[in-house]
């Protein structure tokens, strides 16, 4: 039987069941007693098995019988569920992910499950099942010496911090074996790592060295714009150093984990990925929900492309009204704006259309954070809320890796282990909120934990130190100035190493992402109570309402999302603070940007003749900061469609993209979040 035809169909819905089975499983440690969610699991399990045993992969269908063997244990009550247990489940589930990843890159999806399917049938027999951790535990660390395991956000921060001019290097360091002290030797070497660069990844783990948990070798990736031999002679000065190997971290030498990829992949293919029409129903579903079925699956692709056609007509909308309104006819005005409210209807619909629910980002962070808090010994409660807010689906898949790294700093660095709580006065286990929600035309992301809180006085001492501050300035800085600094490059507060989180080029990349999304990210802290990250996102990125203003000869477009108010402001209400123009915005001193002056458009003797009349004024916000951009006529407000400016004019200043207005002009659109003071 050919299969190939059915290949979409099997890997929607065996993503579909592995998902489940994760949700399930985090529910089962919880409810050890409720066999409802034991059936859930052997059901998505059973179907898996039956959809990979027709398609003939046999090593998933082996996996999930054994699996299946050993849920009807428990549901039967003849097995007790522990957290080993559930360890194993999460382990078979990981290499059933790996293998599903496998055949939708067009693999085979074979993989070695031999070591599982012993462990499965021990547990069947009622045998304490054997684990690779001795194994592991016995090696130390024999794996330093080859490519250290790169996540896909440390990837990111590499890529940018080569942007930047540095290198990235992985450092192995062999210690004498007679070495005594090897914390200290260990301890002297970071130092010598963090006057060089920024350490965003160790083998062993920091936990491990601090405790000499190592045999005699520990390696680093290290970002730093010294070369490597000047790195190496340095730590060879320090005694007790054996050996220093080091070697420059290309692309092609950076080794990502299995469960990375997968996490990638299912962020890039998102749920919806899908089929033309479902050829059949799974071989378990019944005739009257096929009947009832009124969804079809569509390739996303073919989404993006209806989605890029309605983009041009939306342009030509505009230049019919233009034109229509020009020629004066009734009736063809009457034709046009009938066809307007259709097309913003239809339009209204296809935004729809590439929404997407955010949960299927936020999935990732349950089995994220049972990890995290056993390899930090923490305990963490994580409370998920509005996983049904939808986003458009060009967010969704950007969003993934910037949440990933706010949510290990707050585990990480922001809540505390148990005993440091208990002598707080607080409860063991830290609690994290993720949660999301509409308001307006943006959605909102929020990471709230209760933990120590962010150190307005670290922060400031490492902002001197870096030069982003001086002493004079930062005195004056109130704590919601002082918090997003550790947002700047290169920034840490951090004393010791973690390869968990890092608020060095990490957090850098974070903001730079969200605002490379038209959003913004604000954080709020009180000591000893915790910290929130609150991410600001637009709800879509293609098509935005904006003002049209008018500059001398040019026309620009505002985002209406950014703009709090139009102002006349008279010349006698113009005052100067410090040599900067300001005015008095309902009781707030609110400082002036010339839009002719940042743009250097050229003035003309009209513009030196009406010097004394009132000015336009847009006043735009981030957050609470508040600025009025000074233009010389408001146009109105349209509906543009956001062009880039394409590879020529990157990071042009404070302008986001083009459009084309109804004339065949083109019109820049500026990105307020540069030119807000």
């Amino acid at each position: 039987m050919d299969t190939n035809q059915y290949i979409e169909v099997f890997l929607d819905e065996s993503r579909e069941h592995l998902q489940a089975i994760n949700d399930h499983l985090l529910e089962l440690e919880k409810e050890s007693e409720d066999t409802t969610i034991v059936g859930e699991i052997f059901r998505s399990a059973h179907t898996l098995k039956g959809m990979a045993g027709t398609m003939g992969y046999e090593d998933i269908s082996s996996l999930t019988h054994k699996m299946e063997n050993v849920l009807d244990l428990i549901r039967n009550h003849q097995l007790a569920v522990a957290t080993d247990l559930i360890d194993i489940l999460f382990s078979c589930l990981e290499t059933l992910e790996e293998m599903v990843e496998s055949i939708a890159s067009g693999g085979d999806g074979k993989k070695d499950v031999s070591q599982l399917v012993h462990q499965l049938e021990a547990i069947e027999k009622g045998e304490q099942p054997e684990t690779s951790n001795g194994d592991q535990e016995a090696t130390g660390t024999a794996d330093t010496l080859e490519n250290l395991e790169i996540d896909e956000y440390q990837k990111t921060v590499i890529d940018q911090a080569r942007d930047q001019g540095y290198h990235a290097f992985q450092i192995t360091v062999t210690l004498n074996e007679d070495c005594m002290l090897k914390q200290a030797r260990v301890f002297m070497v970071f130092e010598v790592l963090e006057d060089s660069g920024e350490v965003i990844k160790t083998s062993p783990s920091v936990e491990e060295l601090e405790e000499e948990d190592f045999n005699d070798q520990f390696s680093v990736v290290l970002l730093t714009q010294e070369t490597l031999d000047s790195v190496k002679d340095k730590i060879m000065k320090i005694s007790e150093i054996k050996q220093v190997e080091g070697t420059p971290l290309e692309d092609s030498h950076v080794h990502m984990p299995n469960d990375e990829k997968k996490e990638i992949h299912r962020e890039n293919e998102p749920q919806e990925k899908q089929k033309e029409v479902k050829e059949e129903q799974k071989q378990q579903q019944s005739p009257k929900r096929q009947t009832q079925s009124k969804s079809i699956r569509v390739n996303i692709d073919r989404i993006d492309h209806l989605m890029n056609l309605f983009e041009e007509v939306v342009i030509d909308r505009g230049r019919l009204e233009e034109l229509s309104s020009k020629i004066g006819h009734s009736e063809l005005i009457e034709t046009v704006e009938h066809m307007s409210r259709v097309s913003k209807d239809m339009q209204n619909m296809m935004l729809t259309m590439r929404m997407v629910p955010i949960e299927q980002v936020f999935n990732r962070f349950p089995r994220m954070i049972r990890g995290l808090s056993k390899d930090l010994d923490k305990k963490i409660e994580l409370e998920i809320s509005g996983a049904e807010t939808e986003l458009d689906r060009t967010v969704i898949d950007e969003i993934g890796d910037p949440l990933v790294h706010l949510i290990r700093n707050s585990v990480d660095h922001g809540i505390e282990s148990p005993q440091e709580r208990r002598e707080k006065g607080k409860t063991e286990e830290g609690h994290l909120q993720l949660k999301a929600y509409h308001n307006g035309n943006h959605v909102y992301i929020e990471i709230e934990d209760d933990g120590a809180g962010i150190n307005r006085d670290k922060v400031v001492e490492k902002a001197i130190k870096n030069g982003i501050v001086t002493e004079e300035e930062a005195e004056k800085l109130s704590d919601e100035e002082v918090y997003p600094l550790i947002f700047s490059s290169g920034f840490s507060t951090a004393e010791q190493v973690s390869d968990i989180s890092g608020r060095g080029v990490g957090l850098d990349v974070v903001k730079n992402t969200i605002e490379s999304l038209g959003g913004q990210i604000f954080t709020t802290s009180v000591p000893d109570n915790g910290s929130k990250f609150t991410i600001q996102l637009p709800l879509t990125l293609s098509i935005l309402s904006a003002m049209l203003v008018n500059v001398e000869r040019e026309t620009y477009a505002i985002p209406l999302s950014f703009i709090e108010e139009t102002v006349m402001l008279k010349p006698e209400e113009k005052m100067s603070v410090n040599g900067q123009a300001v005015m008095d915005f309902r009781g707030k001193v609110v400082p002036l940007v010339s839009i002719q002056e940042v743009f250097e458009v050229p003035g003309t003797e009209e513009t030196e003749q009406n010097g004394n009349q009132d000015e336009a004024i847009v006043v735009v916000k981030k957050g609470d900061k508040l600025t009025g951009l000074i233009v010389d006529h408001f146009m109105g407000q349209k509906e543009v469609v956001l062009k880039s400016l394409g590879n020529y004019f990157k990071d042009v200043f404070a302008i986001s993209g083009a459009t084309i207005l109804g004339d065949g002009s083109i019109s820049l659109i500026i990105d307020p979040n540069a030119l807000i003071k």
